[in-house]
């Protein structure tokens, strides 16, 4: 069985102290992650990333076609944790909304590459943003 396969944005914004990543807690643990979903129907998967980082986030702007990378968690519920592969997208946050879909269901918050390395779980992830970090740009 092949592995079930999300999309991800990186959003990040640049600020004169250098590159800022904007993480999300999840809803059930609460871990700080960055927006996921499953790939829509009628989207192309940088959209549907897009879609996700308004709809978890509630920022919006320019989003790459190309993927800036991969990574690899264990989904928890309903019975044993899946192993999910997750494409990864870049997205300059251009706007940040006020209220946004899932704001009363996470929190929000901007981080340096470091710092953010130090917040999130998944290793493949913390690899992206320590290269993030390294050169200074997404």
């Amino acid at each position: 069985m092949a592995t079930p396969e999300q999309v991800a944005a990186l959003c990040w914004r640049k600020k004169k102290s250098g590159i800022e990543i904007l993480l999300i807690t999840s809803r059930e643990t609460r871990r700080w992650v960055i927006p996921k979903g499953w790939p829509m129907p009628g989207l192309k998967n940088y959209n549907a990333a897009r879609r996700e980082a308004f709809e978890e986030a509630g920022v919006e702007g320019h989003v790459r076609r190309k993927p800036i990378g991969t990574y690899r968690y264990h989904k928890r519920g309903g019975g044993s944790p899946t192993a999910i592969a997750v494409t990864v997208y870049s997205l300059e946050v251009k706007q940040q909304r006020r209220s946004w879909p899932e704001m009363k269901e996470r929190k929000r918050a901007w981080f340096t590459a470091l710092e953010a390395q130090h917040l999130v779980q998944e290793a493949e992830l913390k690899r992206l943003f320590r290269r993030i970090e390294k050169r200074q740009r997404v």
